[in-house]
């Protein structure tokens, strides 16, 4: 939905709640969830959505599936400013774990599918409108080893870049795409984002979008700015422990684009017996849940790549906090000994998205389905819309 102030603000969730894969699932969670949301939440309004497409959905994008995608959006007055284009494959059900960062942006299977995200973007939305695509922050960071890895990570990016120069130079609207910083990835924290941004995309990036465009420098620089920052994930960050405020304002300081904000939160705790227990109902073996640790007997964040090895790995220690990975509905208050980091979507949070812009803005649970049973009881249609409430209420 449009959310009107001295900047017109977007709010929607991210359709990757919903299970199901291909082009025809996309249709069917609008007709079933959204439609009856619009009309709980925003009714009489337009109402944004936040497609989730897998690479089969992309792939039975024909102009015809796009134009009946197209009537089914007009006849409920709903518009797509925002797709997720992280999870390739299969995304629900089944083993995902690390998959989900495959293919990444080393391989030309990941451009490719992306280039035909944009161009369904480009059918979906018009001139003057802008639609923002989240993506994979690169890749796993244990499988970037070489220079040559980063750097064709990076020719990559600039080639959909060129792609979304070329959509809008021709009359199509604006897309911008947006790397998502997550736990153990490439691109995890700020300063990793500031340090590629500063490092491999100026000295990498900018002299290989030159040649692919013909552009000069300082044109290039700012074509760059325009079509490729970053989705900034609430829930990925405050894993890090750091503060979301500084590090939007460090992100737009820096002249990086804040493609997205994906409004959401982690499992946080206090390492007792008791959270250890709490936690069981926890794991699963669907999703990743990496898990930072910060305690006054280290300087540095420890970290695990799962929640089973942490919980393995280690014994109660009341010094020690606790993050994990593990997206829990905005409004989730405890689970036992467990809390959240939506604490850290405070006053001066909200404040500084609108100081730095941020005009799109994602809720983001799709570990809906995996939460312990008395937590989805609710079911997802009555979740969305307390979700809803929640940031309509700090907004």
């Amino acid at each position: 939905m449009k959310i009107d102030g001295e900047t017109t603000r977007h709010l929607t969730y991210c359709m990757n709640v919903h299970p199901g894969e291909s082009w025809d699932d996309v249709l069917e969670a609008i007709r079933i969830h959204v439609v009856p949301l619009r009309e709980r939440t925003a009714p009489g309004r337009a109402f944004g959505l936040g497609l989730r497409l897998s690479h089969a959905a992309v792939e039975a994008a024909t102009p015809e599936a796009v134009a009946e995608l197209k009537g089914l959006l007009d006849a409920h007055d709903l518009y797509v400013f925002t797709i997720n284009a992280f999870p390739f494959g299969t995304f629900h059900g089944e083993r995902v774990k690390e998959h989900v960062y495959q293919p990444d942006w080393r391989s030309v299977e990941r451009r490719d599918y992306t280039l035909r995200v944009a161009d369904i973007a480009a059918q979906l939305a018009g001139a003057g409108e802008t639609v923002s695509i989240s993506t994979v922050p690169g890749s796993y960071g244990a499988w970037i080893e070489t220079e040559d890895d980063v750097r064709l990570m990076v020719e990559h990016l600039m080639d959909v870049v060129a792609h979304l120069v070329t959509i809008e130079a021709g009359g199509g609207c604006r897309i911008t795409l947006g790397l998502e910083p997550e736990p153990d990835c490439y691109l995890q924290t700020t300063p990793d984002v500031l340090a590629f941004f500063a490092g491999p995309i100026e000295t990498i990036g900018h002299p290989y979008l030159d040649q692919l465009l013909g552009d000069s420098t300082l044109n290039t620089h700012n074509l760059i700015a325009r079509h490729l920052g970053i989705c900034f994930d609430t829930c990925h960050l405050a894993l890090q422990f750091e503060s979301l405020e500084e590090s939007l304002h460090a992100l737009a300081d820096a002249g990086i684009l804040i493609s997205k904000v994906q409004i959401s939160s982690a499992l946080h705790m206090c390492h007792t017996a008791d959270a250890r227990q709490a936690l069981q109902a926890f794991l699963d073996p669907v999703y990743l849940h990496q898990v930072k640790i910060r305690s006054s007997a280290h300087a540095a964040l420890k970290s695990y790549p799962d929640l089973d090895v942490a919980l393995k790995a280690t014994a109660p220690d009341a010094d020690e906090a606790w993050r994990i990975h593990f997206h829990v509905p905005l409004y989730f208050k405890s689970y036992g000994a467990l809390g959240s980091t939506a604490g850290e979507l405070s006053p001066s949070f909200f404040k500084a998205l609108k100081a730095v812009n941020a005009t799109h803005l994602e809720i983001e649970t799709y570990t809906f389905d995996v939460l312990p049973p008395d937590l989805r009881a609710l079911g997802i249609d009555q979740s969305l819309a307390l979700e809803y409430d929640w940031v309509l209420k700090r907004l």
